[in-house]
């Protein structure tokens, strides 16, 4: 298998094969050739339909049934390879040539690769494309750089400030201390602190302890399971107590959440009743509704338990068994790839819950989470030694 993009005779050309044939597509324009244009390039599939964009305009590709998972296990090469003859014959119309010119911004699955020595795996023959200190984004927020003798400076946009536009006007005289991280608030012309965990108050300078967590909506809990190279992913289960009187929430992600490829087991509130949603592959979320006539938002303690037994589902709901499903009685794919990955009540700062679920649920959690075992373990999980922000101890009325 392979995906390789590369330029023909001027112009861009995407080929990929994932097991059956070859798909090729290329671009209606050439490239400028003189050095001192940028081309913005969008490459990529979804399933076996491949697109490509070059500035703007979009050529897509839907190849016949076949497969549709892209196996490969190699480095991730820009530019060049180590080897011309590593290079699948199949990959490149003509025979294999390195690139010469200026790249920038890549990004895979959402994720930017930072294109530096330190970050690298490794590489040779590159060199400063710019030449300035400008570089490339030297300047955050749209500021604008202009080298000077002394090397750059940076003209920001009214709303940003520092050498580089990366601080709030808003958060320039900010109070939060050292366990915080000022947020801007643009409409109130002010900030506020968001705690790391084990802290709260107003500027995050009281130390806390708590085993009940409580949430508030700019509240998460990120946690990674220390034993996931030694699970049985075919075999899942989460089990926790929570408590909210809100009727939409999310209360626990089990995967990445990085791209809608990840694997996730999640579980939350939607219209007050709970609502459970896997997905083992290929994007195939299947959302699991309670639609029993009591709410779960009633401010009372609920236990609930998600056992995942290849592709049969049980949802206990304080202790009584509500869901009992087989999402997939094909058995395509039995095992919850989750990457050790964790979230309780919401994502990281600035990442919206309904963005990052794709809708599946709407709102951050408003409540509190006690008493977390993942599988078969014997101890519960640990929340003060995770990372997050903006929890509060549950056990006091803060």
């Amino acid at each position: 298998d392979f995906l390789c993009i590369s330029l023909v005779n001027g112009f861009t050309q995407l080929r990929y094969n994932l097991g059956d044939r070859t798909v090729i597509l290329q671009t209606l324009q050439k490239i400028h050739a003189n050095g001192n244009t940028w081309h913005s390039l969008s490459a990529g599939r979804v399933g076996n339909e491949g697109y490509l964009d070059l500035d703007g305009i979009n050529i897509t590709r839907k190849a016949s049934p076949g497969m549709k998972a892209l196996d490969t296990h190699t480095d991730f090469f820009v530019g060049g390879v180590s080897s011309l003859n590593l290079v699948n014959p199949m990959a490149i119309e003509n025979e294999p040539t390195g690139f010469t010119g200026c790249i920038r911004e890549v990004v895979i699955n959402n994720r930017e690769l930072n294109l530096t020595v330190t970050d690298s795996k490794g590489g040779a023959n590159i060199g400063d494309c710019d030449g300035t200190d400008c570089g490339y984004a030297v300047c955050k927020n749209n500021g604008t750089c202009k080298v000077e003798n002394s090397g750059f400076s940076c003209s920001c946009p009214r709303e940003w400030t520092g050498t580089m536009c990366e601080q709030s006007i808003y958060c320039s005289q900010n109070m939060c201390g050292s366990h915080a991280l000022c947020i801007p608030q643009p409409s109130s012309l002010s900030y506020t602190c968001a705690c790391t965990l084990g802290w709260t108050g107003k500027y995050c300078d009281n130390k806390i302890k708590f085993y009940i967590a409580k949430f508030v909506g700019n509240s998460y809990i990120k946690y990674t399971d220390p034993f996931y190279g030694k699970r049985d992913l075919q075999y899942s289960r989460l089990s926790l107590n929570f408590t909210t009187n809100q009727t939409e929430g999310l209360i626990a992600w089990m995967g990445k959440s990085e791209d809608e490829d990840n694997d996730f087991l999640a579980i939350g509130l939607a219209n007050g009743t709970l609502k459970v949603v896997i997905n083992l592959g290929e994007r195939i979320s299947v959302p699991l509704m309670h639609n029993k006539y009591f709410t779960c938002s009633d401010g009372r303690w609920h236990f609930i338990t998600v056992v995942q037994n290849q592709t049969c589902i049980k949802v206990y709901l304080d202790e009584e068994l509500i869901l009992f499903e087989d999402i997939d009685p094909q058995r395509k794919y039995t095992a919850l790839n989750y990457d050790g990955i964790c979230y309780f009540g919401g994502f990281e700062i600035g990442r919206k819950v309904n963005i990052v679920t794709t809708g599946l649920f709407q709102n951050e959690f408003f409540g509190k989470i006690k008493d977390v075992v993942l599988f078969q373990d014997s101890k519960k999980i640990q929340l003060m030694k995770a990372e997050g922000y903006n929890i509060h101890d549950g056990n006091s009325g803060n």
